[in-house]
């Protein structure tokens, strides 16, 4: 019995098909493993390729918000060209005259009284030059209030730099006021004011053309 198994192994073994069989096996377990080990690939690959598009993606949108901002910037700076020649032609004196006499309706029309006007310009700016006052203001208090608010309200531009109590008696009180306005570089050298001291520097006498606000 024992040698008629034995025989009959040896025949499986010798035969042909009993080969072909285990070559296939071999070459199924091959393919089965490759299939396999190409399939991790692609996910690997299918995982890295979508981490990549989605960094791009946030690129993308980090670079058209950066980019936002400058949309329509050129008609944004033609607008604010127009607005600002509109401010310069409603609100800014056309020369110094007209300072000192909007000053003066003011100082009437509120009834206050200025002392010691002084006008002075500051360094010519590329669009502008400041114009400094420095007066003392004496009244009641109601009539300074009515002052400092018409001169905050008033059509052209004037800018209160600062105001300190200097004396008080009864109901009169006297302050000295410093007001800024503008004018354009060419008219502010036209005046003929003298310049703006310097803090810690004394201003001198008022000019003839400081004293026409007084």
């Amino acid at each position: 019995m024992s040698s008629q198994t034995s025989s009959t192994w040896r025949e499986r073994l010798a035969s042909p098909l009993t080969w072909h069989a285990a070559g296939f096996a071999v070459l199924l377990l091959l393919v089965v493993a490759l299939a396999v080990r190409l399939g991790m690939d692609w996910a690997a690959t299918n995982g890295r390729s979508s981490n990549a598009l989605a960094g791009k993606q946030v690129e993308l949108k980090a670079l058209e918000l950066a980019a936002a901002p400058m949309r329509g910037l050129d008609h944004r700076v033609d607008e604010s060209r127009a607005q600002m020649e509109s401010f310069l032609g409603k609100r800014i004196p056309p020369n110094y005259s007209s300072i000192a006499a909007r000053i003066g309706e003011l100082q009437v029309n509120s009834g206050v009284r200025l002392s010691r006007v002084q006008y002075s310009q500051g360094a010519a700016g590329n669009d502008l030059t400041e114009i400094s006052m420095d007066a003392g203001i004496s009244g009641s208090y109601p009539q300074i209030m009515r002052f400092v608010n018409s001169l905050e309200r008033d059509q052209m531009f004037f800018v209160i730099r600062a105001m300190g109590l200097t004396g008080q008696q009864g109901g009169l009180v006297n302050l000295r006021l410093r007001v800024s306005t503008w004018l354009r570089p060419a008219d502010a050298a036209a005046s003929g004011l003298p310049p703006t001291p310097q803090p810690g520097e004394a201003q001198g006498a008022p000019s003839a053309a400081g004293r026409e606000g007084q």
